[in-house]
């Protein structure tokens, strides 16, 4: 692994549908993770993670990155950014090279993976993520660093992540645009793994839901890899949305009320007591029950986790995950969420909180940054971004510098 200075700053930037987190953590040479600043700024300008006004959201990016520098005392001139959205694909690849009996080398795994993504690159998208899942040598499987193997024949299976072309290059303009360089490009729920999920969850079979403001992101791993991702257009958005129209309540209001007295199922209402909200027309407020509104929460989650577990099904990995399901992101801190994720999903289910963490967790400690700190995370172990990072990447040539960057953390990681 590329080694990292004594000390390091990094900086992750999470931009959602709802919001935008920044995060600033020192890095120490230990690879441990110090929150040093924390920033959350309103987003505008996006739609399940499609960037639809340039303008609104550099305004967003830019407040949220101030901010961000005021309380870490420092200056912010490169981030790692999340990416999510329908945009996003992925596929599994597979590549083969020969070795005429010799050792395994670095370059040997450049080749080969290089090999498994040929021809698999669509016109109109490309690369943010090329992951190993695991490397064959004459046959031989499951093997995570063959470096120093004899072998006449290596193999290799990746997973490839792609994005549409034009919607990645408007995000990286927007972030460009705010005045900070974008040290690189990382899918949001490969950001939240590093968070909430634990190695023997990785290792024997576990699957991550990510519920943001306007999509939940999917991951599954297996053996210790990332084995499929996906994403479905429905978020914590709509939760509004239903609460907001079914209540006659604002917006801004039917999200208080979920947070705060949100039940993400009628079955564990205990007491069915009254809650006071203001009418969007007329005068004075009106009186619902938590039953009333557990009975709007509960079939849009239930929606949301059947759509998951068809994309479980698809995966093909639906039954070998004995570790079950992490859900986490804002929405998933509904109470009961677990409960009736674990009833849908049919597996066992724990609700994910970012670790690995010290300085401000108090701050970050919870479901709807597990993206941000995942990001930096992510960036403490390939040591891709620092305040020292002054390279500007300009829009025709960030993808160029993701996939050399992804390269070299492959060569370095085996």
């Amino acid at each position: 692994m590329a080694k990292m200075a004594q000390s390091e700053v990094i900086v992750g930037l999470d931009i959602g549908t709802t919001k935008i987190l920044c995060l600033v953590a020192e890095v120490r040479g230990s690879g441990d993770v110090e929150i040093i600043g924390v920033s959350s700024h309103p987003s505008k300008g996006l739609q399940r993670g499609i960037v639809l006004n340039i303008d609104s959201t550099v305004q967003s990016i830019r407040q949220a990155i101030e901010d961000a520098e005021k309380m870490a005392g420092t200056e912010i001139t490169s981030v790692i950014v999340g990416i999510a959205g329908g945009h996003i694909r992925s596929l599994n690849g597979h590549g083969m090279i020969t070795l005429r009996n010799r050792e395994v080398t670095k370059r040997d795994l450049d080749r080969v993976i290089e090999s498994a993504t040929a021809g698999a690159q669509p016109a109109d998208r490309e690369v943010i993520h090329v992951m190993p899942q695991e490397f064959i040598v004459d046959g031989e499987r499951k093997i995570k660093d063959p470096v120093g193997l004899y072998g006449v024949k290596l193999e290799a299976k990746i997973h490839m992540v792609t994005a549409q072309v034009t919607q990645a290059k408007n995000l990286v303009k927007c972030v460009h645009n705010s005045g900070v360089d974008v040290g690189s490009l990382v899918l949001e729920q490969v950001a939240s793994s590093e968070a909430v999920l634990t190695p023997d969850e990785r290792d024997v079979g576990v699957v991550l839901l990510d519920c943001g403001g306007g999509t939940t992101d999917i991951a599954v791993f297996c053996d210790g890899s990332i084995k499929y991702t996906s994403n479905i257009t429905i978020g914590g958005d709509f939760l509004d949305n239903d609460i907001s129209f079914g209540l006659g309540a604002s917006k801004q209001v039917a999200k208080e009320i979920k947070e705060r007295y949100g039940i993400a199922s009628a079955d564990l209402v205990d007491q069915d007591e009254e809650i006071k909200i203001d009418k969007i027309a007329g005068a004075g407020r009106k009186k619902i029950t938590k039953n009333e509104l557990a009975n709007i929460i509960e079939p849009r989650l239930e929606e949301i986790f059947t759509m998951a577990r068809r994309e479980m099904m698809r995966s093909g990995y639906y039954d070998m995950l004995p570790a079950g399901c992490v859900i986490t992101g804002g929405s998933m801190a509904i109470k009961g969420a677990d409960y009736l994720a674990q009833k849908i999903l049919n597996m066992p289910v724990r609700l994910g909180v970012p670790n690995q963490i010290s300085g401000l967790e108090e701050l970050v400690a919870k479901p709807e940054c597990a993206t941000g700190v995942g990001l930096l995370v992510w960036g403490s172990k390939n040591a891709v971004a620092s305040k020292n990072q002054k390279i500007r990447i300009r829009e025709a040539q960030v993808f160029k510098r993701v996939f050399n960057t992804m390269k070299t953390w492959f060569s370095d990681l085996f």
